[in-house]
């Protein structure tokens, strides 16, 4: 694009067509989410217009036109304009390949004098064409991706299951005292404590008993811990460094308006349902995306349950004579 110059001239003006993906493929912090974020950002996006499917020749498939500026006019600034021209088409007389509509010189002209109006037309609520025509500002298209963690919590037992991840764990073979260790635990029998701290108690004891001592750092802790430890919600918070250990199983995320408030956003829609969710702002990532069809959605109604019976009905009884004139 041609840059604007120190006296407000030159400028570019250009036109991309695409179809419907690079409008909300890829996740926050993605190539095609920064992509957007930059053009959105440097504020070039003028405006998408949306055309009709089956227009090219190999394929059948929606075209946006994604118009692009730096000279946007002062009206326009910080905002851009989805305008949808997806039934402003005929059928042609012969298909070519894919290509079964075109627009003709009207279609042409009313999306044109529509997108030259798009402003007007979107603050005139009276205005026929007034749902093909949405305005936003640029950053209505952003969003945080935030990272809801929820306490890891456990509790401790050994059981067969657990002596079997026991004995499989890498760092527990590698010990001198492992086939020792194995034998003690075993020899518990099907034991059951709620807090760590009683787990190892007991363990330990039992590790002594048999002649051996009990290993230290950190690496066999939690190998351990990963062995005899059972997720279970009524479990104990699992801590590190006196914060709570966040459950990888348990992590999800959220997408959240870009001008909202994270917390506020946690507070209404997460702690209803899990209180003890928190989010990790550090995995937070800006994203942007573009819902064109969310955007100009419109609700129809299913049929009436009465219809569509009485017309199932009817499909049985023609079934049933069509069948009955074969079996003549």
């Amino acid at each position: 694009m041609k840059p604007v110059d120190v006296n407000g001239g030159g400028g570019s003006r250009l036109a991309i067509v695409f179809n419907g993906s690079p409008l909300f493929s890829g996740a926050a912090g993605s190539g095609e989410s920064e992509i957007r974020r930059w053009i959105l950002e440097n504020d070039w996006l003028e405006a998408i217009v949306a055309l009709p499917d089956q227009l090219f020749y190999n394929t059948g498939i929606s075209t946006y036109f994604w118009i692009l500026t730096n000279r946007k006019n002062p009206d326009h600034k910080g905002k851009v304009v989805l305008l949808d021209a997806r039934d402003q088409w005929q059928k042609m007389r012969k298909s070519l390949g894919d290509k079964r509509k075109e627009l003709s010189k009207d279609h042409i002209a009313t999306v044109v004098k529509l997108y030259g109006e798009a402003l007007a037309v979107a603050d005139d609520a009276e205005h026929p064409l007034h749902a093909k025509v949405k305005v936003f500002a640029n950053e209505d298209f952003g969003y945080q991706r935030i990272t809801v963690e929820r306490p890891l919590k456990l509790r401790f037992e050994v059981t067969e299951e657990t002596l079997a991840a026991l004995e499989a764990s890498k760092v527990i073979q590698k010990l001198p005292q492992a086939r020792i260790m194995f034998d003690a635990f075993e020899s518990m029998g099907v034991t059951s404590w709620a807090t760590k701290q009683e787990a190892w108690i007991a363990l330990k004891d039992a590790l002594v008993e048999a002649g051996s001592s009990w290993p230290t750092g950190a690496p066999f802790n939690k190998a351990l811990r990963d062995a005899i430890g059972v997720r279970d919600p009524e479990g104990e918070v699992q801590r590190v460094k006196g914060q709570p250990e966040p459950d990888s199983e348990l992590r999800d995320y959220e997408n959240v308006p870009l001008g909202e408030d994270a917390e506020e956003y946690l507070k209404r829609e997460v702690h209803p349902h899990v209180p003890d969710a928190w989010i990790d702002h550090s995995k937070t990532k800006i994203g942007y995306e573009i819902p064109f069809t969310r955007h100009f959605y419109a609700y129809k109604p299913p049929r009436p349950l009465t219809e569509i019976d009485a017309e199932l009905k009817a499909l049985e009884a023609e079934i049933q004579s069509l069948l009955s004139e074969v079996t003549k």
